[in-house]
């Protein structure tokens, strides 16, 4: 994996799909900071917000670097192309996008409980300048599946066994999907302040052997009841290392 920088917005990213990078970290003289909205707001008013938020503290829209989505169910393989279609129309209108490379760094994925009704935003990442600012990051959210490979269901690994070995083998595809990510924009697990895993299954089986012992946890994790986006994924993660958060009251 190779890195490119996207100069208006103080940040190198992983290409990957034209959904989504594969992570993102801040340029020397730039820091990332990570705004979670207090409850899940729908797409639209989201970006709204957004670029409120960014206008309020005088970033550029270019700023934006990473979300976290969440949606009520997961998609179809064409339902999640045809959200993507809608998503990527304002990052095209921010000057996010040439062609069909996708910097900005997503997670989307679907709580078992209580979902929403339609597609949101839980939270948003952006760049500011900070000339004496530490290294920050974002990993983007990775299911059980090679991307950019056709459809999801095609490639994904110990398809439709949620046995604990199962289980484990996802993990363990993600867990090394993550490292890969990680090392791309110059880190590992130990640069870490927060790792998330969205499963609705146990991972008490593999958590000390897997998660533990490569490290994933050395920040300690959030385990979301939340499911993949796309149908027959059971297992996602993401990671980051932020020094600055906060909750924005809707």
């Amino acid at each position: 994996m190779s890195t490119q920088v996207l100069a208006a917005g103080g940040y190198r990213y992983i290409p990957a799909v034209s959904q989504y990078s594969g992570g993102v970290a801040a340029e020397p003289g730039f820091r990332i900071e990570r705004v979670r909205f207090s409850k899940v707001v729908p797409l639209a008013e989201g970006f709204e917000r957004i670029e409120r938020h960014l206008a309020s503290i005088g970033r550029p829209n270019t700023a934006f670097c990473a979300c976290e989505l969440r949606s009520p169910a997961p998609f179809t393989e064409q339902g999640f192309r045809d959200f993507n279609a809608i998503y990527i129309v304002t990052l095209r209108r921010w000057g996010l996008m040439s062609g069909d490379v996708n910097p900005v760094a997503r997670s989307n994925v679907c709580p078992e409980l209580d979902p929403p009704a339609e597609p949101g935003f839980h939270a948003f990442c952006y760049t500011v300048p900070d000339a004496d600012a530490a290294p920050s990051f974002v990993v983007a959210g990775s299911g059980e599946s090679a991307e950019g490979k056709g459809d999801y269901r095609d490639n994904v690994v110990a398809r439709g066994d949620v046995s604990p070995a199962g289980l484990r083998t996802k993990a363990r595809w993600v867990l090394g999907e993550m490292e890969n990510r990680l090392r791309a924009l110059g880190f590992g697990w130990e640069d870490c302040t927060a790792t998330q895993v969205y499963t609705v299954h146990d991972i008490h089986p593999f958590l000390g052997d897997e998660l533990v012992r490569r490290g994933a946890m050395r920040a300690g994790i959030t385990w979301h009841f939340n499911r993949p986006p796309v149908q027959e994924l059971e297992y996602e993660m993401d990671c980051r290392g932020v020094p600055l958060e906060r909750v924005l009251a809707v």
